[in-house]
């Protein structure tokens, strides 16, 4: 048989559920904060870019680039 909850149980029980409602809400604001998701972005661009792989793809890219630059000049003089 259920159990009879009287009406200042019932309220209390809400006003719980609304204060964790409250607080998971607010982590929720806080982990999806702009400020914070472009600053979280960052570090992490930041840390592969400094990586022995990340800078390996950082000189391919400069060595092509340099390679396509060359070659524009070259033919640009025919």
């Amino acid at each position: 048989m259920a159990a009879v909850r009287d009406a200042h149980t019932i309220r209390a029980e809400i006003e719980q559920a609304r204060d964790q409602l409250a607080v998971s809400v607010d982590q929720l604001a806080d982990r999806l904060a702009p400020a914070r998701l472009v600053s979280e972005a960052k570090a992490s661009i930041k840390e592969k870019a400094t990586s022995p792989a990340g800078l390996a793809i950082a000189g391919g890219v400069t060595a092509l680039l340099a390679l396509l630059v060359v070659r524009n000049l070259r033919h640009s003089r025919r």
